[in-house]
């Protein structure tokens, strides 16, 4: 009876489904990769339901190629590893199996449930451990927000609609299953995806699902810091992260992951230099071109080293100790809120390392640095800072020339020295042994 009442109150009372045949929707049974229809196939042969679900389904009703497919069942994770000969059992807090197809992995979910008497939250009403199994209707309910409830059942064609979904990408709205500040609290990451993917679809935020995210953003700190690294590299990476930066900032919820943006887009060359970053790896996104994540953290965070190494040679340190101890600092603030991996951050830190190197264009040290196996990302990133007015072109430009060049070419290309040439340390001699005496003397 108190579960009851309590589904009434948050809206998560039953519901008929909308169910909605082929010939509405226009989604063709071969859209559906190969994978994903063996993987139904095997489930209902079986004897299990199987539906293909989320993003995948979405995104074909968009008109959009999905990037990979989900699929729920009410098969147990330890009934559906049998069926297939590469399957995975994954996850702590939910079991998910992995079914490899070729090239191709599916991702296979239990249909959960939210069992309101048994979850297990925190102080702040975050959702710590559910693995609860359930139904069809409960596991629509669980799913974040009304245009990932979708399911399309491969037997029949139809796609099968509990919470408004459809009518939601009609009207390109965003909204949240349930009461908004109760999911955001059982999960504060959805705050995330929800900026995410509005700006990925160009979706408005339905005013209910929008109104209490500044007030709650706070509770994003007591998330891991691991998801929420993984939730911001989704975002960064999404092709649209031009747009997922401004609307992190317009939502109030950018202090919890990149404390130091605001005092980045307050410098006129740190927002020109954020913002080509970002558009630069938009395009690479888009263009299906290689996009390198360390690339784009040592961008976003580029001026903050660089405003600390500053500072500590004001202070009478010496150059390039300077700035190995203004990268520690930075990275030390940063990695404490995103837990930046390791990998990243030293491939960060070699282009940081690079950026005084391109000054020195005398002698054997470009063609030194030309050897570096960093030199093309630290060169990238002297164009981007070129691009944004931060160093002259012509340093951009004479490096550019550089490295396309013949032998000839680069030695005539070669500046003068211009600083005080080290004095070469003459090798004392060692004194000549003294003669040995012969067997006669």
């Amino acid at each position: 009876m108190i579960k009851r009442f309590i589904r009434r109150v948050l809206g998560l009372g039953g519901r008929s489904p909308q169910r909605v045949p082929p010939e509405r929707h226009g989604i063709a049974p071969e859209a559906i990769s190969p994978g994903a229809r063996k993987v139904c196939e095997a489930l209902r042969g079986a004897g299990f339901a199987a539906y293909v679900v989320g993003g995948a389904v979405r995104d074909l009703l968009l008109g959009i190629a999905p990037k990979d497919y989900d699929v729920a069942t009410d098969a147990r994770p330890e009934q559906i590893k049998p069926l297939f000969r590469r399957a995975h059992i994954i996850g702590r807090r939910f079991r998910l199996v992995h079914v490899i197809m070729g090239h191709e992995t599916v991702e296979v979910s239990t249909f959960r449930a939210a069992d309101l008497e048994t979850v297990e939250k925190d102080e702040h009403g975050r959702v710590l451990r559910d693995n609860v199994f359930g139904s069809l209707e409960e596991d629509a309910r669980r799913r974040d927000f009304s245009i990932n409830a979708l399911y399309y059942d491969p037997g029949s064609g139809e796609i099968i609609d509990y919470h408004g979904g459809l009518a939601d990408l009609r009207k390109r709205v965003l909204r949240v299953i349930g009461d908004p500040e109760t999911r955001y609290r059982e999960d504060p990451v959805r705050m995330l995806r929800a900026v995410r993917m509005s700006a990925k679809l160009g979706f408005t935020l339905d005013p209910a699902t929008r109104a209490p995210v500044r007030r709650l953003a706070g509770l994003i700190e007591h998330v891991p810091a691991a998801r929420v690294f993984d939730e911001m590299l989704k975002l960064l990476l999404s092709g649209h992260a031009s747009a997922c930066v401004r609307q992190l900032r317009d939502e109030g919820l950018h202090k919890g992951l990149l404390p130091l943006l605001d005092m980045i887009l307050e410098q006129p060359l740190g927002e020109r230099f954020v913002t080509l970053a970002l558009a630069q790896t938009d395009e690479r996104v888009r263009t299906d071109r290689p996009v390198s994540p360390a690339f784009l953290f040592a961008a976003l965070l580029w001026h903050q080293v660089l405003a600390a190494w500053k500072a500590r040679q004001a202070r009478g340190e010496r150059s390039l100790p300077a700035l190995e101890a203004a990268m520690d600092e930075i990275l030390d603030a940063q990695c404490e809120k995103l837990a930046i991996t390791r990998k990243l951050t030293a491939t960060m830190r070699e282009i940081w390392a690079l950026q005084p190197r391109f000054e020195q264009r005398s002698g054997q040290r470009p063609h030194r640095l030309l050897e570096h196996p960093r030199f093309r990302m630290g060169y990238d990133f002297l164009a981007l800072r070129a691009a944004s007015g931060e160093v002259p072109a012509e340093l951009e430009a004479w490096w550019r020339t550089y490295q396309d060049a013949d032998l000839e070419t680069r030695r005539a290309m070669l500046l003068p020295e211009t600083g005080p040439r080290k004095r070469r340390r003459r090798r004392r001699r060692k004194p000549a042994a003294a003669p040995q005496a012969g067997p006669e003397g």
